[in-house]
């Protein structure tokens, strides 16, 4: 695997640069820049923005609407829209159904679904865990009856993410209650607007309103809108899985997070040292730095795979294991920093450098972004049940 940009990676990467700077939204700039919750149409501004471009799949089939960069490509543009600290556009329809559609559905739902992902016209949500199906994914209770050309659906799911906002779900429902547990599951496309389906917020620790239950009653679904066969749907299931957690490794991001790091433990607070002063903390910066390398380079390997015809391993579970546990610190080091401006909920007291809070603007969040990212060793498959597919896949166990 060569690492070296050519002449002609170099031009891509200008080109990316001059491209974000012209046009990543100035409104979500400042939004992202005061920490505000970002909303539906705020991710649909920049979405839109790279689908116009045809940027907005990068991963895709170029039949299908992909770009066809390489791999060097690839990885050229999540550095600089990293760097950049553009958004990540929502995975849901991008990184997760829309590969499931292209690789198992049948020609009339590629036709339909694969050109609304892409532009945005249909914003996503997922539909795996319920109460007491979470990493054991395939113990799901959600029922699905066959009655004609339709099922009917009935169940709750959990800790679905932005699914108040959702035009259509990607559900795993039991459709064999008799047949081995994952033998019995299969894979529906649901319009959320159907009636019989109910979205309740989970608000998070940090205020936030990103979660949500999703009760299903009666809903009718047409059997059209199964992918692949019936009670095969948990082939479908992990072909997803796997391109989520490569997903969720997020390495360009947590790059660009140590820097930003390093830039703030350079100054002094309220008059004290600058925290890089302190080997201590210098030691643990340097730390998540080596770890972050070793993950940069595992992450590269597994997109040359994929470049070569090979779909992600066991190394989408390294990835996910690694990745979000190195997310996890970041946070750490940054409520580190923040001492007693990062206690919660300490931005809606007083005034201070800026208009939320007292304290530097980038402590308002510590607190909360701390809160929030204790969820990325579980969602995805617990960090322990990667361990698991780790000891199968790579030592046969």
């Amino acid at each position: 695997m060569d690492l070296e940009f050519s002449p002609e990676d170099i031009a891509f990467r200008d080109e990316v640069r001059t491209f974000i700077a012209e046009n990543y939204p100035a409104e979500l700039r400042g939004k992202q820049d005061e920490g505000d919750e970002l909303s539906k149409e705020d991710f649909l501004s920049w979405h839109k923005v790279l689908y116009k471009k045809g940027w907005v799949a990068p991963a895709w089939p170029v039949e299908y609407g992909g770009t066809g960069w390489t791999v060097t490509q690839r990885y050229i543009w999540s550095e600089e829209t990293a760097r950049a600290d553009c958004i990540r556009l929502m995975p849901f329809g991008l990184t997760m159904v829309g590969p499931v559609i292209y690789t198992f559905g049948t020609p009339e739902q590629k036709a339909k679904f694969l050109p609304r992902i892409l532009s945005g016209e249909d914003w996503w949500c997922q539909g795996y865990s319920e109460p007491g199906s979470g990493s054991d994914l395939a113990s799901l209770r959600t029922r699905a009856v066959r009655d004609g050309d339709h099922y009917i659906v009935n169940g709750q799911k959990t800790w679905t993410t932005m699914a108040q906002h959702a035009d259509w779900g990607f559900f795993l429902v039991r459709t064999n209650p008799d047949a081995k547990q994952q033998e019995g599951i299969s894979f529906l496309l649901v319009d959320m607007k159907t009636p019989g389906i109910e979205v309740r917020p989970i608000i998070t620790l940090g205020g936030e309103h990103e979660v949500n239950e999703v009760f299903l009653e009666d809903v009718r679904v047409p059997v059209e809108n199964r992918v692949y066969e019936e009670d095969k749907g948990w082939t479908c299931a992990k072909f997803l899985l796997a391109h989520e957690r490569v997903g969720i490794a997020g390495v360009a991001a947590s790059k660009r997070g140590i820097e930003r790091i390093r830039q703030i433990a350079a100054n002094e607070l309220d008059g004290e040292k600058p925290l890089l002063a302190n080997p201590f903390f210098r030691r643990k910066v340097a730390e998540l730095e080596m770890d972050l390398t070793a993950l940069e380079y595992t992450e590269l390997r597994t997109l040359a795979g994929e470049a070569a015809g090979k779909g992600p391993g066991a190394e989408s579970s390294v990835l996910k294991i690694k990745g979000s546990e190195i997310q996890q610190r970041l946070t750490e080091l940054t409520l580190e920093m923040a001492g007693h401006y990062g206690a919660p909920y300490f931005r809606s007291f007083g005034e201070g450098d800026n208009e939320h809070g007292i304290g530097p603007a980038w402590a308002n969040r510590a607190a909360p972004t701390y809160f929030n990212t204790r969820k990325t060793t579980i969602y995805g498959g617990s960090n322990e049940i990667q361990r698991n597919i780790i000891a199968k896949m790579v030592l046969g166990l």
